[in-house]
């Protein structure tokens, strides 16, 4: 299940600790601008099924918008969390590893793809004190008009990515994707827009 995963990687980054992180003393915080929200839009299938499976996670009211505040012990916590994901999970596409073309889980076994990341980011996040509200999956297209999953999170210094593909945590417009549409603050069942309405992305997960 889920929780020795979760376990394993609680320990993993407790181990890893702050100091083991670049100080950031004397250091600028990076700043980044907010993304510009539209419309309520179309919830991802990969969601939807997962809220059919882990339905205690999704069974979730409207609550107020939060922003984490990014402190440099905050940022060097976010870091970590995305660098230590990203080299505990082997990528499998979801064709090879679920069978099924979109199928959002926790990587339980070790494997997965974005979403997996994702989930599993946002999961170690909550978990660490951060707010759900601020920790908002997100989906994407890339340079080749494929789609692709990150994790944003809101920020009293603007909106940052964590993604599976990058160790680096960055600002969302410094990224090369084109974002699609993201959870809502308030509700994390609605999703929204992201800058102008697009059309959704052929799903090719990575």
């Amino acid at each position: 299940m889920a929780g020795r995963v979760l376990k394993s990687l609680a320990l993993a980054l407790a181990a890893l600790g702050l100091s083991a992180l670049p100080a950031m003393a004397g250091a600028k915080l990076p700043t980044a601008t907010l993304s510009p929200l539209g419309p309520e839009t179309s919830v991802p299938f990969g969601w939807v099924d997962f809220c059919q499976r882990y339905s205690a996670e999704c069974d979730d009211g409207d609550r107020a918008p939060q922003a984490i505040d990014l402190t440099p012990a905050a940022m060097r916590k976010i870091e970590g969390v995305n660098a230590l994901v990203n080299n505990k999970i082997e990528p499998v596409s979801d064709a090879e590893h679920a069978g099924a073309p979109d199928a959002w889980d926790y990587p339980t076994d070790g494997k997965g793809d974005c979403e997996d990341y994702a989930l599993l980011k946002r999961r170690v996040l909550m978990e660490a004190g951060f707010p759900r509200a601020a920790l908002l999956l997100a989906v994407v297209k890339d340079e080749h008009g494929d789609g692709h999953a990150v994790l944003m999170a809101r920020t009293n210094r603007g909106d940052f990515v964590l993604d599976n593909l990058a160790d680096e945590v960055k600002p969302w417009s410094q990224t090369s994707y084109r974002f699609v549409k993201r959870q809502s603050q308030e509700n994390q069942n609605v999703w929204v827009a992201v800058g102008a309405p697009t059309s959704a992305p052929m799903y090719v997960a990575k």
